[in-house]
């Protein structure tokens, strides 16, 4: 694969291609055509070749894809044949049900620690985790490695926590707070607005009601 930009559109596609791919490896089929994945995934078969050809293709004309290859392949380019040593920054609601997701550790992020300013939660165990006072954040994340922290804190506090975790080395973030974060360009964010993502649901709805009275 060359250095060419991929499209963000693309590469938002490619974990679903994963999740589908590992559902049919499970099942044993062992062989697919782009066809056959575009009936399942609802996606077109054009466009499935396009985004497979960003990385190379991975198929044979008349021959389609040899399933187990293909999930190992996009794993790869997702870096989901490395670990990732992850914090959480939070343990509200949403952070407590996010340490609780057994499937990160398949997928090899690994769950390290989580921190609150609360002194209350001091000390409560989450997966057998203790919840850390804010204070020890930096030096936990140099001394074990972290490269992922995930925020689920108010976005007043985001912006802030966000400056430390740049200052002690780390290189993603996924930010559940309602705030866009300015950070180097060497760190990479993912935005979680869960707000946004109800309200394109409601769209949908709507525009789905309409079409169904014209």
């Amino acid at each position: 694969m060359d250095n060419r930009e991929i499209s963000q559109a693309v590469i938002g596609r490619l974990p679903r291609y994963f999740r589908f791919l590992g559902e049919l490896k499970d099942e044993g089929i062992e062989r697919i055509s782009s066809q056959e994945l575009s009936d399942i995934m609802k996606v077109t078969a054009s466009q499935i070749r396009q985004d497979f050809n960003n990385f190379g293709g991975f198929g044979q004309q008349g021959y389609g894809y040899k399933v187990e290859y293909l999930y190992e392949e996009i794993g790869k380019i997702l870096g989901l044949d490395k670990t990732h040593n992850l914090i959480i920054i939070g343990a509200g609601n949403l952070g407590q049900a996010l340490a609780n997701y057994m499937n990160f550790e398949r997928r090899g992020f690994l769950f390290k620690g989580i921190f609150d300013n609360n002194p209350d939660l001091y000390g409560k165990k989450i997966r057998n985790m203790e919840v850390r006072p804010m204070e020890e954040m930096d030096a936990f994340v140099r001394e074990n490695e972290i490269d992922i922290a995930v925020l689920t804190i108010p976005k007043t506090s985001a912006v802030p926590v966000a400056e430390r975790l740049v200052r002690n080395g780390i290189r993603g973030i996924w930010n559940f707070a309602h705030v866009d974060l300015n950070v180097p360009r060497e760190v990479q964010v993912e935005n979680v607005h869960l707000s946004d993502s109800v309200m394109k649901l409601a769209y949908n709805i709507n525009r789905f009601e309409k079409g169904e009275r014209s």
